[in-house]
C-alpha cells in the first residue's frame, strides 16, 4: 500500500502526468454525468423493481453503476464492448485470418480493435432491443397489477409506439458507443486502460448505496451491526486475497546454452517461464455468470418470475433452480467457472509453440530434453496452476451466494466476487502502468 501511494505521489509531480490523470478523471466525471441523463419515454422509478427480477439484469446493473436502473443515458455502458472482446477473443484462436491480424503488431491491433467495436455495435443494437421489449412487457406491483415502464405503451397510438421505440433503443446505442469513444480519448491522452477505468468508476459508484445499505440494516435490527462489522472483515481478507493470488506465478527456470558467433558468445543466462496462477482473470466468472443467468432473462421476458405467477409449475421451478439462492445454482456456477477456466487457458496458452520456441533459441529446461518432454512438463505444470487458479476464482464468486444464505438482508449487496477482482485488478494494472511512466521520467517506483 505505501508503494502504490508512493507512485502516486510521483506521478502527481511530473507534470505530464499530473495533465494525464485530470484529463482522465475529466472523463470519468463525463461518464458519471452521463449516467445522470435519463432516456425519453422511461417510467424510471418502475424499472428497479423490474431489474430486481431478473439475476442477468441485476448483475448489468451492478457493471452500469446503476445506470441501466436508472434508465439512463449509459445503461448499456460497456456491456456490449466487453462482450465483443471476448468474442473476437475467441475467434482469433479458430479463425486464421484474425489469428494473423493477431501477429502483425500495432496496424494488425489496431484492425482488430476496429472490428472489435463493430461487433460491439451490432451487440449493443440486440441488447437495447431486447432490454426495450422487456421494458415494454412492464412488470407487477405488489399487488399483481400490471405496471407500463412506457410511457407510450401499448396502449398509444402507432406513431408514439415507433417513436418512443426508436428513441429509447437509438439512446442506449449512443450511449454504448459514446462510453466506447470515451475509453479511447482515456487511451489517447490518459493514463490508459480506458475501458477498464470507466468499469472501475461504475463499480465504484455504488459504493454509497452500499454504505447505506450497511446503515439502514444496522438501523433495523442492531444485530446485524454485528454480521456488518463480519462482512466487511471479511471483504477486506477477499481484497488481501485476491491481490496475492493476482501476483502469485509459477517460475519455470530455463537455460540457454552458450554458442559462438564470430567473437563473440551468445546465451548462457538463465532465465525463467512465469506462468500466473490467476492467468484468466475476471473472464470465466463473467462467461459462467453470463450462462446461468441466461435461461432465468429468458424466461423472464415471457413473464416467469419463479414466484408462481405464470401458473406453469415446470418452467417456475426451472427459474428458481437458476436463482441465486438455490445450492444448486451454487454448484452449478462453481463448477462451470472451473471448466471455463480450463478453456480459456487452453486457447491462450500453447505448450508446444512454448517448448518449439525454446529450442530454436537454444533454451531448454534443466532436466527436460528439448521438445515433447518440454512441452509435457509445461503442459502438466499449467494444469496444476490452472486447476488452484480455478479454485481460487470460484471461492471468490460464490462467496457474496453463502453470505446471501447466511444473513438473506445482505442478498442486495452488489460488491460480489466478480466486481471485487475487477477492481483490484484494474488498480494494480494502474499503478503498474503509472509506475512505467515514472520509470521512464527518471523517477523512484517500486524497484528502489
Amino acid at each position: 500500500m505505501n508503494g502504490m501511494i508512493q507512485v502516486l505521489r510521483n506521478a502527481w509531480v511530473d507534470t505530464q502526468l499530473r495533465k494525464k490523470i485530470l484529463y482522465t478523471l475529466f472523463i470519468i466525471v463525463l461518464f458519471r454525468l452521463g449516467s445522470c441523463i435519463f432516456v425519453p419515454f422511461l417510467d424510471n422509478t418502475a424499472i428497479t423493481n423490474l431489474i430486481s427480477g431478473a439475476s442477468l439484469l441485476s448483475y448489468l446493473d451492478t457493471m452500469t453503476g446503476g445506470a441501466l436502473g436508472n434508465g439512463t443515458l449509459l445503461a448499456m455502458s460497456i456491456t456490449p464492448y466487453i462482450n465483443a472482446s471476448i468474442i473476437i477473443q475467441l475467434l482469433t484462436v479458430a479463425i486464421p485470418p484474425l489469428e494473423k491480424l493477431s501477429k502483425e503488431g500495432e496496424p494488425g491491433r489496431k484492425k482488430i480493435n476496429k472490428i472489435t467495436k463493430l461487433v460491439a455495435l451490432a451487440i449493443a443494437i440486440m441488447q437495447a432491443t431486447a432490454f426495450y421489449f422487456t421494458l415494454r412487457n412492464g412488470t407487477r406491483d405488489s399487488n399483481g397489477y400490471h405496471v407500463d415502464i412506457l410511457k407510450y405503451g401499448e396502449g398509444a397510438d402507432m406513431f408514439s409506439q415507433i417513436l418512443s421505440a426508436v428513441t429509447i433503443i437509438a439512446c442506449f446505442v449512443a450511449g454504448a458507443c459514446m462510453i466506447i469513444w470515451l475509453g479511447d480519448r482515456i487511451n489517447e491522452k490518459g493514463i490508459g486502460n480506458g475501458i477498464s477505468m470507466l468499469l472501475f468508476a461504475g463499480i465504484v459508484a455504488r459504493f454509497p448505496d452500499q454504505i447505506q445499505t450497511f446503515i439502514r440494516l444496522c438501523e433495523q435490527d442492531m444485530k446485524n451491526l454485528i454480521f456488518v462489522a463480519i462482512v466487511i472483515v471479511m471483504y477486506a481478507v477477499m481484497i488481501w486475497f485476491v491481490i496475492f493470488m493476482t501476483n502469485a506465478e509459477r517460475r519455470i527456470p530455463v537455460q540457454y546454452a552458450k554458442r559462438v558467433v564470430g567473437r563473440k558468445m551468445y546465451g548462457g543466462q538463465s532465465t525463467h517461464i512465469p506462468i500466473k496462477v490467476a492467468m484468466s482473470g475476471v473472464m470465466p466468472i463473467i462467461f459462467a455468470m453470463s450462462i446461468m443467468s441466461l435461461p432465468q432473462t429468458i424466461l423472464f421476458f415471457f413473464g416467469i418470475k419463479g414466484d408462481g405467477s405464470s401458473g406453469n409449475d415446470f418452467w417456475e421451478g426451472f427459474v428458481r433452480f437458476f436463482s441465486q439462492s438455490s445450492v444448486g445454482y451454487a454448484i452449478l456456477y462453481f463448477v462451470l467457472i472451473i471448466a471455463f477456466n480450463y478453456f480459456y487457458v487452453a486457447i491462450s496458452y500453447n505448450p508446444i509453440e512454448i517448448a518449439n520456441n525454446l529450442k530454436k533459441n537454444n533454451g531448454a529446461i534443466p532436466g527436460y530434453r528439448p521438445g515433447k518432454p518440454t512441452s509435457d512438463f509445461i503442459y502438466n505444470s499449467l494444469n496444476k496452476i490452472t486447476l488452484f487458479g480455478a479454485i481460487f476464482l470460484g471461492i471468490i464468486a460464490i462467496l457474496p451466494i453463502i453470505l446471501s444464505w447466511i444473513n438473506p438482508n445482505f442478498s442486495g449487496i452488489s460488491l460480489g466476487g466478480t466486481t471485487l477482482l475487477i477492481i483490484v485488478g484494474v488498480a494494480l494494472e494502474t499503478v503498474r502502468s503509472l509506475e512505467s511512466q515514472i520509470t521512464m521520467r527518471h523517477h523512484p517506483g517500486f524497484l528502489d
